[in-house]
């Protein structure tokens, strides 16, 4: 038996109307609710410029730190002021701690200063992972800073 009158196929559509008002929504919560972690980019970075003419004040020299690479870019060590530190970070940090002191800069004071010589083919996250050691770390609750002035030497080939 064939029906004849089948009418209009009638079309169902999606209203994305209220989706779309619902992704906004999201949208504006998470951007209003985002809170930058307070150790992320909490580092002043100074570049190094062209040449330098002058004469260098030698009480005023900030701390060296050589980070040395091997063939595959990895770390292979590093020094803090001539002295060999192997690959270990946390005794980055330790010496920094002990040169340095964890007491505030008194008002006028920079504080100190430390420069980053490090060796071209050097891959970045060692980099990253030596100005994390230098400029402070997390007690608790507290954010204690070490070092803010960083500055790099021009890179080695």
């Amino acid at each position: 038996m064939r029906i004849r009158n089948r009418g209009e196929v009638e079309k169902n559509e999606l209203n994305m109307t209220s989706m779309i008002d619902i992704v906004f929504l999201l949208l504006v919560f998470f951007v209003m609710t985002f809170k930058i972690v307070e150790m992320e980019g909490d580092f002043n970075v100074r570049m190094p410029l062209g040449e330098s003419s002058g004469v260098i004040d030698e009480t005023d020299l900030p701390l060296k730190l050589r980070l040395r690479a091997d063939a595959n870019g990895q770390l292979a060590s590093m020094s803090l002021n001539d002295i060999d530190l192997g690959r270990d970070f946390v005794q980055l940090r330790s010496n920094v701690l002990s040169l340095v002191g964890n007491s505030a800069p008194i008002e006028g004071d920079e504080g100190p200063e430390i420069e980053i010589d490090s060796d071209y083919n050097l891959r970045y996250e060692n980099v990253i992972n030596a100005i994390t050691a230098v400029s402070g770390y997390k007690d608790g609750n507290q954010v204690v800073k070490l070092i803010e002035k960083i500055k790099f030497a021009k890179a080695r080939r």
